[in-house]
């Protein structure tokens, strides 16, 4: 349905990562992927919500020769948790302090997603709210030695062994804490193209 309407569009998907790419796939939509290095900075003022925007813009506004009929999407996801932004941990010790400070709490997941024309930027994101139990020190041990959850803010996959054993609640949508409000991201691209 989506790739009908989409069919004079060109979608590009500006990430590498392998979970959002499989959620383009799963949504049966034609797309291409364009990575260009972007250093993931932003203000210090920033919060929450606008930190995930802002960094979402930052990757999209690398972009600077869309054509008439392309649709670039960005994405960023941060975890949320003291007032303080946890992106992709440096190493095993930085990973296994980030699940550490998570575990017996809530925090929330943020992930935003700049969709950019050659004549419109939208910027949307969504919150989810996710709950672990007191996670003990071998089992943060264990995740971080065995699935090396380098490439994920907060350090974790909620689909991996540590979601499976440690997240008690979660308030939101699913596929957010993945790295993509899906059915936000399906609603917004069917809005772009009937505009």
């Amino acid at each position: 349905m989506l790739r009908e309407l989409l069919k004079d569009h060109h979608l590009i998907l500006a990430s590498g990562s392998p979970r959002r790419q499989q959620f383009f796939k799963d949504l049966d939509l034609d797309f291409t992927i364009q990575l260009k290095e972007v250093e993931e900075v932003y203000p210090d003022h920033l919060k929450g919500s606008e930190i995930s925007d802002y960094l979402a813009k930052l990757k999209a506004d690398e972009f600077t020769e869309l054509q008439q009929n392309d649709i670039l999407v960005t994405s960023d996801t941060i975890v949320w948790h003291h007032q303080k932004a946890l992106g992709k941990p440096k190493d095993a010790k930085d990973a296994k302090n980030m699940i550490a400070s998570l575990s017996g709490q809530t925090h929330e997941v943020i992930t935003s997603v700049c969709f950019k024309t050659t004549t419109t930027t939208k910027i949307i994101h969504q919150i989810t709210k996710v709950t672990f139990k007191k996670l003990s020190k071998a089992e943060i041990d264990y995740y971080v030695d065995t699935f090396t959850p380098f490439d994920k803010a907060g350090a974790y996959g909620i689909q991996e062994w540590i979601g499976y054993v440690g997240i008690t609640h979660i308030e939101g949508s699913y596929f957010n804490v993945m790295g993509l409000p899906v059915q936000l991201v399906y609603e917004t691209l069917i809005a772009i193209a009937k505009s």
